[in-house]
């Protein structure tokens, strides 16, 4: 990856967004596509990232995330905690480890609040159950790479005891992938949520403006934040910012929730928007070039921790779960998935949640409904977990 860290250290500063940062909001990808010469889209850039650098840099970390679900952190690594929420009597059970979105927001994306909680819900299965909780970057990590977040993920697996089901949500999806394709003896069954696997399956808003803009576009936001994307700066393009209305579409509130529980749940949406995180330059550019423009994953051209990705070594039980209304991920691009592996037909999956992309992680309906599921999915034995 020497092209990608001599990009972003000749040149000057820098900014960005994963899959996720500028990638993953929508709001910000429509300035970007009001831009359509490649010079006048960096001088735009150069613009904005100069009125909001000082006050990103400021604010790097929003609020601090509040995770619902008591837990200890097991792990600390360079590029995450992990968090375990495990009872101590459960300290020998098989393990299940989410691998969170590493994006705009915080992991806690995966315990947001009573109800509308994924550890929550996959808790009551039993078993033990931890989280990638990935740190925001600092200067010193702006170098990281998608290998250095791979390794980081091979020692927590490590430390959960493979084999492993292992969860992977939106961003967090194709790592995991990644991962069960290069460690497939460590991971017993996989789930994958919301997560852009082949990019030419199907197009949303995020894969068509990724193919649209000029890859130095992207090399223009890393200079603009000194080798990070800054996710303070990046949020504070959100116009217009979500409404009452659609924070209760998001959430999927009923219509009968209380006043005082609608207005605490609102208030608590926005504290979790407001606790960004920072992304390594490099990463962030290996993941606009290879996995949105070019694609490499799906063609089997992607290179991992110094081999090829074969995904016809994942033969995992395999669960696909996708967003109907997802602004980012269209859902054949993860359905997809079940034509790239070499999971048996019988094995696969596969469910669709009427929803946006965030309900399909903080949707009361949704975690009533599919998460529950995944949980019994996961809990079954090996050979009837496809006809769960």
């Amino acid at each position: 990856m020497t092209d990608i860290k001599d990009a972003a250290s000749e040149r000057a500063p820098a900014a960005g967004a994963d899959a996720g940062v500028a990638f993953a909001n929508p709001f910000l990808w429509s300035l970007f596509a009001a831009v359509t010469a490649s010079d006048a889209a960096a001088a735009f850039l150069r613009d904005i990232a100069s009125s909001l650098l000082e006050a990103g840099a400021a604010a790097e970390h929003g609020h601090a995330p509040c995770w619902t679900t008591p837990n200890r952190i097991a792990l600390e690594l360079p590029t995450m905690r992990l968090r375990d929420f495990s009872a101590p009597a459960q300290a020998r059970a098989p393990a299940t480890l989410v691998c969170a979105p590493f994006a705009l927001h915080c992991a806690d994306i995966a315990d947001f609040a009573p109800g509308h909680s994924l550890v929550e819900t996959l808790l009551q299965r039993g078993g033990r159950l931890l989280v990638t909780d990935w740190r925001s970057a600092t200067p010193v990590m702006r170098y990281l790479s998608i290998d250095s977040y791979l390794a980081d993920l091979n020692v927590a697996v490590d430390e959960a005891g493979p084999p492993i089901d292992l969860i992977g949500l939106c961003q967090g999806g194709w790592l995991a992938l990644i991962y069960a394709a290069r460690f497939p003896d460590k991971v017993r069954r996989l789930v994958l949520a919301g997560a852009p696997i082949d990019i030419a399956a199907g197009q949303s808003r995020l894969s068509q403006l990724s193919a649209d803009l000029p890859f130095d576009v992207f090399e223009e936001l890393v200079r603009a934040g000194n080798g990070l994307v800054l996710g303070q700066a990046v949020r504070a393009l959100w116009t217009p910012m979500l409404g009452a209305q659609a924070i209760d579409d998001v959430l999927q509130l009923p219509r009968d929730t209380a006043p005082a529980a609608r207005v605490a749940l609102e208030q608590r949406f926005r504290e979790w928007d407001a606790a960004t995180v920072n992304l390594p330059g490099a990463y962030y550019l290996e993941v606009v070039r290879d996995i949105f423009k070019g694609n490499r994953l799906a063609k089997g051209e992607l290179v991992a921790l110094g081999r090829k990705v074969e995904l016809s070594q994942v033969r995992h039980p395999l669960f696909l779960l996708a967003a109907r209304d997802d602004e980012l991920v269209h859902p054949q691009q993860l359905f997809a998935a079940a034509r790239l592996v070499a999971t048996p037909a019988a094995e696969i999956e596969t469910a669709t949640e009427p929803c946006s992309h965030l309900g399909l992680f903080l949707g009361a309906g949704s975690v009533a409904r599919h998460w529950r599921r995944i949980a019994q999915w996961l809990a079954a034995p090996p050979a009837q977990s496809a006809a769960a």
